[in-house]
């Protein structure tokens, strides 16, 4: 979290670099002779894996090919592709208010079969009531000193929201249980909101599943959303981060599938909830 987006952007580039040096190094090549076998001047072989220069698909392609390593080619690709496209700072998307933004991911939203979500933060916004919604974003336009339409913006959610109703929809969702218990606007806000929980667990569509603060199975990650098993939306303080490397979109898979196996789903979930609204008294 300390470093900056920029900087977190170049780690990514250094990996890549990392992993066609290695390539490389595997195959038993020089960097000279690797550029023999592209038809590229040595300097670019040079660029290519300090980090220095952008990398094309082609390039990658042609890299792999050298080295024998071909099924690497797709994954590297994707990374570097996520390299240029990761980062979206939340104060540039947020800039003319937090309605462009709900409504700027309803498409994804819309084409997503199935969409598994884990949150250690706050109810999941696919999950939220419109009064909880608007608390929730008035504190964000506060924090970020963006323009606050945390009505609308909450308007725009909730109406975003609709598809979890939709058949042919999986949406297997994992809330940790302290989510539960960290008040998002008044009581009654709150009450409402973990009330609605309750009726949303009920709906054919949506698996919820409680991540126990005791014994649970995995520690708190960061909050994400996959979209499909092909990529994954991770929510930082300072930007949101877009994955699309099928290895890391494994990774995040098989999180999801940990952290559920060690969940409290259907009446146990229920009882937790139940509890929380209980603690409200």
């Amino acid at each position: 979290m300390a470093a900056s987006s920029s900087a977190r952007v170049q780690e990514a580039r250094d990996r890549i670099a990392f992993r066609l040096r290695g390539l490389r190094a595997d195959a038993g090549l020089t960097g000279q002779q690797l550029a023999e076998r592209t038809g590229w001047q040595g300097s670019k072989v040079s660029r290519l894996q300090s980090g220095r220069s952008q990398r094309s698909d082609e390039d990658i392609r042609a890299w792999c090919r050298a080295c024998g390593a071909e099924e690497e080619a797709a994954d590297l690709i994707a990374s570097a592709r996520q390299a240029q496209q990761m980062y979206t700072e939340w104060r540039r998307i947020q800039g003319r208010g937090l309605k462009g933004v709900q409504q700027a991911r309803t498409p994804l939203y819309e084409r997503t079969k199935v969409m598994r979500v884990y949150s250690s933060s706050v109810i999941p916004g696919m999950l939220q009531t419109r009064a909880y919604a608007a608390a929730l974003l008035s504190e964000i336009a506060r924090f970020n000193r963006t323009p606050d339409d945390s009505g609308a913006a909450a308007d725009a959610r909730v109406e975003r929201s609709r598809v979890i109703r939709r058949a042919g929809r999986r949406f297997p969702i994992l809330i940790e249980e302290s989510v539960l218990r960290r008040q998002v606007g008044s009581t009654e806000t709150m009450a409402e909101q973990l009330g609605y929980l309750l009726q949303v667990a009920a709906l054919p569509t949506v698996a919820l599943g409680i991540v126990p603060s005791r014994a649970a199975a995995m520690w708190p990650l960061e909050t994400f959303t996959i979209f499909d098993e092909e990529q994954v939306g991770v929510e930082l303080l300072t930007a949101a981060i877009t994955i699309t490397t099928p290895s890391e979109v494994a990774q995040y898979l098989a999180a999801h599938d940990e952290l559920s196996a060690g969940a409290a789903h259907g009446p146990a979930a229920l009882r937790l909830i139940a509890r929380a609204v209980s603690g409200l008294a």
